[in-house]
């Protein structure tokens, strides 16, 4: 055989062995109509909107990024522009702190129960707040800090140990300041109050009461020693009936004097409407409907001793009928002949 011819039949060899691999390739493969179900225009869309989502993750992840920063160059450019004063951030910029130190004492525990201690709680709360926001803050101390308010404090507001520009003593507070520089404010002092002296250290006795301790802090003022006065509150105040401030009250007072130098208009915006408060020019002349002017007592908490004083005020002409009735009554009986 020649050379030719013997390549001729190798080559023929194998495209025929080519083609029987092929057809049985072919054959191996499964055909689209055996064993899959055809894919409906619903799921297709579906895979369709998968495939696209999977594709789009890190441009939706780049778009929120650039969200987050443009809200935030807003707000940057918001409190920038914000000129009104009524942004607390802004106004922070501003204080000027005092160096009066405003001293709650609240050395009176046992000589309330759990009710006035709550709120004697919220009241320095308010206290708190009011100093953090106000333009002229003063150096803010609670003294004899321990029993019933503490354990109220640490079940309800867990907070406080965290509260910020305070000096929250255990200690009495004629420890921490000297003695010449305490002065205890009282309804019961004789002293009047005309001036706020930043060097000193005033006192608001942290007693909730409803006026059964009547003249304790004064008592206590007196026997520490210490000077004791009442904010001029009858030189600018005129109201209904005797009246006491709440603690919060006091601080607050105080707070609006610094920040305006006016007593009548820091009383004015602090006194809740309530307690019927107008400016003593503009009372009523008649000496009748005159009624003693409202003190600062104790820092005691007055809803319930006014309520207290209103139905004793509304029952009075009837007690006096009676009190008359028993007394002919027992006049009578004493001048009968036995």
């Amino acid at each position: 055989m020649s050379s030719e011819t013997s390549s001729a039949f190798i080559e023929s060899s194998n495209v025929e062995r080519k083609q029987d691999l092929t057809e049985d390739q072919e054959k191996e493969k499964p055909r689209i109509d055996e064993g899959i179900e055809p894919v409906s225009k619903r799921q297709m869309k579906k895979l369709i909107k998968q495939k696209q989502w999977e594709e789009q993750r890190e441009l939706r992840k780049q778009k929120r990024k650039e969200k987050r920063k443009r809200k935030k160059l807003e707000r940057q450019c918001q409190l920038e522009s914000n000129s009104d004063g009524n942004d607390r951030k802004r106004v922070r910029r501003h204080v000027v702190h005092s160096t009066l130190r405003l001293i709650i004492d609240c050395s009176f525990d046992d000589l309330m129960v759990l009710k006035d201690i709550k709120k004697l709680h919220k009241q320095i709360q308010r206290c708190y707040a009011e100093n953090r926001r106000a333009l002229h803050p003063v150096q803010f101390y609670l003294t004899s800090h321990g029993g019933q308010l503490k354990k109220n404090m640490d079940e309800n507001d867990k907070g406080w140990v965290n509260w910020k520009d305070i000096h929250i003593k255990p200690e009495h507070y004629s420890e921490l300041i000297k003695k010449e520089d305490l002065i205890y404010l009282t309804s019961d002092s004789p002293n009047i109050l005309k001036e706020l002296d930043e060097s000193k250290a005033y006192v608001i006795g942290g007693l909730v009461d409803h006026n059964h301790h009547k003249g304790f802090t004064y008592k206590q003022a007196s026997d520490f020693g210490i000077h004791h006065a009442q904010l001029p509150l009858g030189s600018f105040v005129k109201m209904n009936s005797r009246k006491v401030l709440a603690v919060n009250h006091v601080f607050e007072i105080i707070l609006g004097y610094l920040e305006t130098r006016n007593w009548q208009e820091a009383f004015f915006t602090i006194l809740p409407q309530r307690k019927g408060a107008v400016p003593t020019d503009k009372a009523c002349e008649s000496s009748s409907q005159d009624k003693q002017c409202a003190m600062v007592e104790d820092g005691s908490d007055s809803d319930s001793s006014e309520e207290q004083y209103s139905k004793n005020e509304t029952d009075s002409p009837h007690k006096d009928e009676q009190q008359d009735k028993e007394n002919s009554t027992e006049s009578t009986m004493q001048s009968a002949p036995h």
